[in-house]
């Protein structure tokens, strides 16, 4: 049975990251709403409360039952866990005299206390709450404190209850990892154990156990999520899994036939779609975002339902779903009003019939690449940045036509190969170009013209859930804005986007 850590969510912004931090000690964890988590077995070794947008003092604050685990499996209060166990076990909560928010420092730590092993004095630590622990239950002794904040952190005599204000899993909380550490190895007794090879081999199991002689089909993008999905999927089932690569006419130049050569290469038993026409047809006229998506959408789930019936006796659907997408669809607050149509977790229309597999929906994206790398899946694939579902119809603004497509596949190309051929594709997290709906004047040699503007995005991230621009060297830029201005026809602008997500987004539409 896989140890695990229960992460329980009351809407704050850093509870995926709280279970990033957990991962990386190479330890598992769930994420689940306060008030909608499973039933507690034997695997369950220590449960983690997180912070929240919410005052403990509001009236439709969230509320659950902590006496049922209390004494029972060591527990961490994170902000408002910390503030929502002091204030209902004896203790009061008060708005502070100003919001702390920011970098501040432990003036007094208690050492023997074991959450606190290891952190030094002066530890510097993230702060980020409107109200403040003004006083403890008897039984609760402060074991941590910074100048301004007395109750930094406490512990429950005679228990594994622990409560901190601060948020160890922001890298601003410089020994927060340590802290972790110390509750989920020394105090909650994990073993440590979860890595790439023991989630391939339980994983591959499970789907032998579970689909049996089945068939499974499969949509492949050319992404790292399907891929994985399909290679682990090829290792239970083999030709029983049966991929399908669909030609939307809106990928990467030449991205069709090099995405299927390599999965042919892998072993895959797939098969290529050209279905550009069809796709052009159903965005003929089309300039809102939402309704290109969703007419995407739709003809792709056509074209798929298509090829599936030309499979025999199909029973599945494999999907590249993961983690964020799970948690995203079962928050707290419910399925976020922004997710996009496109991005659908396990969403699938009743005539199809088939039942959903989703062989990765317990990984974060990181997770998924060592899953990946583990598997031998080439590097090329691996390391490929996010390409959204839609493909360059939201990357070209307005009307989609096959001309348009073209030219912007074109200096898509011009782009990426600059920043391979410069080393630095690996460290940008997302790069591509936008056709934008502007034409501004030129001069090219003796003539005038009136083109079209290319402008070029590349931003820095961790998760894609904030990023920050790249600051790309002048030199590079200037040699791709020449190279697409002189060989793209069409284009006689180039502008690069400096804004940061929030408040822009990584994409454009």
């Amino acid at each position: 049975m896989q140890e695990k850590i229960l992460i329980l969510d009351f809407g704050s912004q850093f509870t995926q990251l709280i279970a990033r931090r957990v991962r990386e000690l190479r330890i598992y964890c769930e994420i689940h709403p306060f008030n909608n988590f499973p039933e507690i077995d034997g695997s369950v070794k220590g449960i983690i409360l997180s912070g929240s947008p919410y005052s403990v003092r509001q009236d439709d604050a969230p509320h659950f039952d902590f006496r049922k685990f209390h004494g029972k499996l060591p527990i961490l209060g994170v902000c408002y866990g910390a503030q929502y166990l002091a204030h209902f076990n004896g203790g009061e909560v008060l708005p502070s005299s100003t919001r702390e928010y920011g970098r501040a420092n432990l003036q007094y730590i208690n050492h023997d206390n074991p959450l606190l092993k290891m952190i030094p004095a002066d530890s510097q630590v993230w702060m980020s709450h409107g109200d403040t622990i003004a006083s403890l239950a008897d039984d609760y002794e402060v074991i941590a404190s910074t100048d301004s904040v007395r109750v930094a952190a406490y512990h429950v005599r005679g228990s594994q209850t622990y409560g901190i204000q601060f948020h160890p899993e922001v890298t601003h909380s410089v020994d927060g990892s340590q802290l972790l550490h110390n509750f989920l190895v020394d105090i909650c007794g994990c073993a440590q154990d979860w890595a790439p090879d023991s989630f391939i081999e339980t994983t591959i199991a499970q789907l032998k156990e579970k689909l049996g002689n089945d068939k499974v089909v499969l949509g492949l993008s050319g992404g790292v999520d399907s891929s994985v999905a399909a290679v682990l999927l090829h290792h239970a089932i083999g030709a029983n899994l049966h991929c399908i690569f669909v030609d939307n006419g809106l990928l990467r130049k030449d991205e069709f036939e090099l995405v299927l050569d390599s999965y042919k290469h892998m072993g895959l038993n797939i098969r290529g779609i050209d279905a550009k026409q069809r796709f052009y047809d159903a965005l003929a006229g089309l300039t809102d975002p939402e309704k290109k998506r969703k007419a995407i959408g739709r003809v792709f789930i056509e074209v798929f339902d298509d090829a599936a019936h030309e499979v025999q006796d199909v029973k599945w659907l494999g999907q590249g779903t993961i983690y964020p997408d799970v948690i995203e669809s079962v928050s707290v607050k419910g399925p976020s009003a922004t997710i996009k149509s496109h991005h659908n977790v396990g969403g699938l229309p009743d005539f199809m019939k088939l039942k959903v597999v989703e062989p990765l929906n317990t990984l974060f994206k990181d997770e998924v690449r060592n899953v990946g790398k583990a598997l031998g899946i080439d590097p090329n694939i691996l390391g490929r940045h996010p390409f959204p579902g839609p493909g360059l119809a939201i990357r070209i603004l307005g009307e989609i036509t096959p001309e348009k497509v073209q030219i912007l596949q074109e200096a898509d190309a011009i782009y990426i190969n600059n920043l391979r051929a410069a080393g630095v594709y690996d460290k940008v997290w997302q790069a591509g170009a936008i056709y934008l709906p502007v034409q501004s004047v030129g001069v090219m040699g003796d003539e005038r013209t009136y083109e079209n503007v290319v402008c070029l995005r590349a931003v820095e991230s961790l998760d894609g859930m904030t990023a920050d621009w790249c600051h790309l060297p002048y030199e590079l830029l200037a040699k791709i804005s020449n190279e697409i201005i002189n060989n793209v026809k069409g284009i006689n602008r180039v502008v690069y986007d400096i804004s940061s997500k929030p408040p822009a987004t990584i994409e454009w539409e």
